[in-house]
């Protein structure tokens, strides 16, 4: 039987081949930063700036339309509230951020130990992105850290349940949805209550009390909020969180502080669209930096 190879000749792992196309599907789907949006020097220099928005449903590939008719399939108010209940017990391992970093690598990397760590490559282009244009500590290591949730795929998750555009629920789904057809079959769907636009929730009512669709975010989100500020939480929490900070949809949901807070998110948002470049960082160089900044907001085993 033959092996699957990636374009590089090397063996394909289906989880990192899965989540590099959601990534790159991303960059298709937002390859310009909005109007308006701030994009600072360090991002400049790499980003690749096109003439204007693709079609990204004529691009897509059908591994990525699958990927998203499973999540809009799967993604029911039950099934996060479910998830959030069993995960959020944080019973499954103790782990600092380095082994978390590890773990996930033997998961979605090569097993090859000589290869270098593709999953710290994005995590340092972001961080350094960041910290050369002068923002806080507390930025620069939520760029570092922010998926690490994606480990949930080390514990049996789908795909579709740890990566992807995240959205409320208990409401209709926005039209602004990536693939929004893909909703038709979701239970939820079939829930008059739930399809309409505010559906269980009133206008107001604060991000912290709407449930939203599972996956790495809000897991990393339960993993770290008790130790890093709340801007960091915010970014960690909704920074994919699409249909908010790039479609301005679901305005109507925050409070006060999530006015306030949003900022911080679209503030990150050109440092994990944007910072992808060909020249990969130089770890050994840059890890005594993050080692320190590691240590002083997330010191010790944090529980998974």
């Amino acid at each position: 039987m033959n092996t699957p190879t990636d374009a590089s000749g090397q063996p394909a792992h289906p989880i990192r081949e899965g989540f590099e196309e959601w990534e790159h599907f991303m960059e298709e789907r937002y390859p310009v930063p909005l109007e308006g949006e701030i994009v600072p020097p360090p991002l400049q220099r790499t980003m690749q700036r096109r003439e204007g928005y693709r079609d990204y449903r004529a691009e897509a590939r059908p591994s990525v339309k699958e990927f998203y008719r499973l999540n809009h399939l799967n993604q029911t108010l039950a099934l996060a509230r479910e998830k959030r209940r069993d995960f959020g017990r944080l019973n499954r391992r103790e782990l600092s951020v380095w082994e978390a970093v590890e773990w996930l690598d033997t998961i979605v990397d090569d097993s090859d130990p000589d290869n270098e760590n593709s999953q710290i490559w994005h995590a340092l282009q972001s961080a350094e992105a960041a910290r050369e244009a002068g923002l806080p500590r507390w930025f620069v290591l939520t760029c570092f850290i922010h998926d690490l949730g994606k480990v949930l795929c080390c514990f049996g998750e789908p795909q579709w349940a740890v990566v992807g555009d995240t959205f409320p629920l208990g409401c209709r789904f926005s039209e602004k949805i990536v693939f929004h057809e893909f909703f038709a079959e979701n239970p939820d769907s079939r829930d008059p209550l739930l399809q309409t636009e505010h559906g269980i929730h009133e206008p107001g009512c604060g991000l912290e009390k709407v449930v939203m669709s599972w996956g790495h975010d809000e897991y990393l989100y339960l993993v770290t909020r008790d130790r890093l500020p709340i801007e960091a939480q915010y970014v960690i929490r909704y920074h994919s969180f699409y249909p908010l900070h790039r479609e301005n949809e679901y305005l109507w949901m925050l409070n006060s502080q999530d006015k306030r807070m949003l900022k911080w998110v679209k503030a990150f948002n050109p440092f994990d669209l944007y910072s992808k470049g060909d020249a990969k960082p130089d770890a050994n160089k840059l890890l005594p930096f993050y080692r320190e900044l590691v240590e002083e907001f997330l010191p010790g085993k944090l529980r998974w």
